[in-house]
């Protein structure tokens, strides 16, 4: 089908252009592409054919310059974008500058500077209190409806969908066991989130707003925090993950842009306990995000985590980040947390999925209770959009290979 020929409901029409970064075929160059159906579109090869005061941006191996460039050119180069696409005219000028998705290859769409990840779902929480902590009374930590809980990752280890991670090994250590022992994981577990890409930098000293969260974040990208529940238990007291968590960060390909996301935006959950001024969204506009994403292991589907349920937004969590000064730089990357629903089918990891081993998924090639070298895991997703549409979130993947 030609590229401008697509389908009515298709999530990757005009209304949603995600942004991406591929080579072709025999080539080594790295080109800023727009995803529009199943093709991609050499977006500074476009900008330059018309002629856009934009192509110094777009005609890059990386969306960097793009993201730094801030929130009105963003829409400026959208509003092009979007225009070039849906007008006839333009047509003949840039069908050959279309490439089906099947024939390039897709890379890492930006430069990763920091990588930060959170702990946002309360009902993720709760089920590993309850897990954890089955005697507490609270399964909630003290501080955790007052602040969204993160930590630093590990920028280096952000692999871009399709790249196979390789089962880490390190020390573990079961309750029962004498003395710590090495090898690799044997609880190797996924986490469903949403990550959240930093455009403007800001200046180190200088808090970032609540209001001031569209400023800085260009888009968002489905990400999957792979965890080795052995590793990280026998390591994390007391300063937080480490080797059970830096081996590997999947993220998709492709970049969505919040302005492609605006019908998306709700109200999230009720606060239950009084919040600081820095993070007390009372008055600000909505900031969650309805996004309904799915799991598939093996290409079955175990889980249908809904993002609407997260207790701190994105907004929360960037001003947490920075409200001792801390600086975002041009690619920051910054994850959710696990997405986790109320319900069992909506768990957004094996350690909920399972109940940490005790009850096994079954899938059609066998039980599981945590990940098999072989296992591919899926995560995909979609948003409400304009007049009933629907806008796509490109899918992140990952093959579990020995290591």
């Amino acid at each position: 089908m030609p590229p401008f020929e697509v389908p009515e409901g298709d999530p990757f029409g005009p209304h949603n252009l995600p942004y991406g970064v591929f080579s072709t075929s025999g080539s080594t160059d790295r080109r800023v592409g727009v995803r529009l159906g199943d093709h991609v579109l050499d977006a500074g090869a476009a900008a330059l054919a018309l002629g856009s005061p934009y192509a110094s941006l777009l005609a890059r191996p990386t969306l960097n310059p793009l993201l730094a460039a801030g929130r009105t050119t963003w829409s400026d180069v959208r509003r092009a974008l979007t225009a070039w696409v849906s007008v006839p005219a333009h047509r003949a000028t840039l069908e050959p500058l279309f490439h089906p998705l099947s024939e390039v290859t897709l890379h890492l769409p930006f430069e990763v500077a920091d990588y930060v990840d959170f702990y946002a779902s309360e009902n993720h929480a709760r089920n590993a209190g309850r897990i954890f902590r089955p005697d507490a009374a609270e399964p909630l930590t003290p501080n955790w409806k007052h602040l969204p809980i993160g930590y630093h990752g590990r920028a280096g280890t952000v692999v871009v969908s399709g790249t196979d991670v390789v089962r880490p090994s390190g020390q573990r250590k079961a309750p029962s066991d004498p003395a710590p022992v090495f090898g690799p994981s044997v609880r190797l577990d996924i986490e469903a989130e949403v990550g959240f890409v930093v455009g403007a930098p800001s200046r180190h000293g200088e808090p970032v707003a609540l209001s001031d969260f569209r400023d800085h974040v260009f888009g968002l990208t489905l990400l999957n925090d792979w965890s080795a529940r052995d590793i990280q238990a026998w390591e994390y007291v007391p300063l937080g993950p480490f080797l059970g968590k830096s081996f590997a960060t999947s993220i998709s390909a492709w970049i969505t842009p919040l302005e492609a996301l605006e019908e998306a935006r709700v109200a999230p959950p009720r606060r239950t306990h009084p919040l600081l001024p820095y993070l007390d969204d009372s008055t600000e506009e909505p900031a969650g995000y309805d996004l309904r994403i799915s799991i598939a292991i093996n290409g079955q589907t175990v889980s249908e985590p809904p993002f609407s349920t997260m207790y701190w937004t994105a907004a929360q969590q960037l001003a947490h980040l920075t409200v001792n000064g801390a600086s975002l730089r041009t690619g920051d990357l910054y994850g959710s947390g696990t997405v986790s629903g109320t319900e069992p089918g909506e768990r957004g990891s094996l350690l909920e999925l399972t109940w940490n081993g005790q009850d096994p998924l079954e899938l059609t090639d066998g039980k599981r209770t945590y990940l098999e070298d072989g296992d591919v895991v899926t995560l995909s997703a979609w948003a409400p959009g304009p007049g009933g549409s629907r806008v796509g979130l490109g899918d992140v993947s990952g093959r579990i290979v020995a290591g």
